[in-house]
């Protein structure tokens, strides 16, 4: 756990292969442990979390930045209970949604169901090339398990951001692990480093250029990971090294 000027904070990840998160804590109530289950209040709604160690080096870059949301209350046994119940349902309604995206031979890729935390509606995230006619299926699905359906069509490189894996480097994805947005990447950037274009080099998980192809532009001083190592802070839509920072449109070394 660390402090800030606004009073203590934690880390925590929403899911096995989600991101590390900053969260505000009640400073009146005992501070979580690494490994500890807590529950916190996102834009989406109350959900169960666990207490990840804090790096200090990413805690210090993160400081600054706007915490996401507030401790609610360390999780108890029923939170756990519930959770657990959760999850069956996810995977009850995920095998059910894919027999009906067949049945009704839609031209859709189901990625993922979430159970929100307090059972009022199943969330289906899926992938497509273009707009889906799904209200058949949101009744279908909603005739079966008597819940508020939502679907919710997500990106490539989202999907792969939720499901998560390893980049050819051996590491987790970037987007899974410290990157918080997608920026703009080019094969502009891959000749600038000099790397054969090669699609099947260069391309990630999600079948997108890879985002690690922007950060590792070299900075205006010739610097690798400069500044677009910053956690996607570069605001030079054609790359770090291309001239962009010396001449004022781009801040991320400044």
């Amino acid at each position: 756990m660390e402090k800030s000027d606004r009073g203590p904070y934690v880390s925590v990840r929403l899911g096995p292969v989600s991101r590390t998160q900053t969260f505000l804590l009640d400073s009146t109530a005992p501070a979580p442990r690494p490994g500890d289950a807590i529950v916190i209040r996102t834009e989406q709604g109350t959900t169960l979390a666990t207490v990840v160690p804090t790096i200090g080096a990413v805690a210090a870059a993160r400081r600054a930045l706007p915490a996401q949301s507030a401790f609610v209350r360390h999780a108890t046994d029923d939170d756990r209970a519930a959770r657990l119940r959760h999850q069956r349902r996810e995977e009850e309604a995920r095998r059910s949604a894919l027999a009906l995206i067949r049945q009704l031979k839609l031209d859709m890729k189901l990625s993922r169901v979430e159970q929100v935390f307090d059972g009022g509606r199943l969330i289906f995230y899926f992938t497509a090339e273009g707009r889906i006619d799904f209200r058949e299926l949101v009744r279908l699905l909603a005739a079966e398990f008597r819940t508020r359906i939502e679907m919710r069509q997500i990106g490539v490189r989202d999907e792969a951001r939720m499901i998560g894996g390893y980049g050819s480097c051996g590491r987790p994805l970037c987007c899974t692990s410290w990157l918080q947005t997608f920026e703009p990447v080019s094969i502009r950037m891959a000749k600038q480093q000099d790397l054969a274009l090669n699609p099947s080099k260069l391309s990630g998980l999600c079948g997108r250029l890879k985002c690690c192809l922007r950060y590792e532009l070299p900075n205006a001083k010739g610097e690798l990971r400069g500044g677009c190592g910053d956690e996607g802070t570069c605001n030079n839509p054609s790359g770090c090294g291309t001239g962009g920072c010396g001449s004022g449109t781009c801040t991320c070394h400044k």
